[in-house]
């Protein structure tokens, strides 16, 4: 009897609405020159508003967050949690992005310390279905916590860590953010060869995080079994 009315109770609860509460933490160390933080920032906008990411966005009702982040003790939320429940907010919370200043420069590079930071971040978030930090840069980690440290919380806490990795100033990054960064069921890396190529990867990568993939070119992106 007692087992029957728990069932109903869990039966009768409403599933989250939000499919997918989605952090982006952007990279603004010191490798990053002036130019790129604003490559960066435009593409993120431009990929928010793609018609098919903006579908997906709006339908699953997402949450939505930016955080600026490079040496320790130096990370920010740059854009707050949104809900995404329209296009009109979708593209608010584009904008805002577009026109965020930098906050910091010329320091190190601290993922270990950016993955910490974020992973607090989702106490501030309704709950969802997916939980997300998709994390940019283009070097390792060479100040404070190491990448690897934060992973057995982020999986305690069903959050997946996507990549999209800039190569250029230091060689192999993309197999580094393999091996140390991303974590989570089906957890990948996307590559951008140049800042150039950062707001069409950009796109692509936001395309598989909210969208149902039904296949993915191996070219594409590396993914972690």
């Amino acid at each position: 009897m007692i087992r029957a009315f728990v069932l109903g109770l869990l039966l009768a609860s409403p599933a989250p609405a939000c499919e997918v509460a989605l952090l982006l933490a952007v990279d603004v160390s010191g490798s990053v020159d002036r130019e790129e933080y604003r490559t960066q920032m435009q593409g993120l906008a431009d990929g928010l508003r793609d018609s098919a990411v903006s579908e997906a966005l709006v339908a699953g009702e997402a949450m939505v967050s930016v955080v600026q982040w490079t040496g320790s003790s130096r990370q920010e939320v740059t854009v707050p949690w949104a809900h995404i429940t329209s296009f009109e907010a979708l593209d608010a919370f584009a904008s805002q992005v577009e026109t965020a200043p930098r906050r910091w420069r010329n320091f190190s590079t601290a993922i270990g310390e950016a993955l910490d930071f974020s992973l607090s971040q989702f106490s501030a978030a309704p709950a969802c279905k997916k939980r997300i930090i998709d994390i940019s840069g283009d070097g390792s980690s060479n100040e404070g916590l190491l990448p690897r440290e934060v992973h057995p919380r982020l999986r305690a806490a069903e959050i997946t860590v996507n990549a999209l990795v800039i190569e250029g100033a230091e060689p192999r990054m993309t197999e580094y953010f393999w091996e140390n960064v991303i974590t989570g069921p089906g957890a990948f890396v996307f590559t951008a060869n140049s800042y150039d190529e950062y707001p069409a990867r950009m796109r692509q990568k936001l395309l598989r995080e909210v969208t149902k993939q039904l296949s993915l070119n191996h070219h594409d992106a590396a993914t972690r079994p």
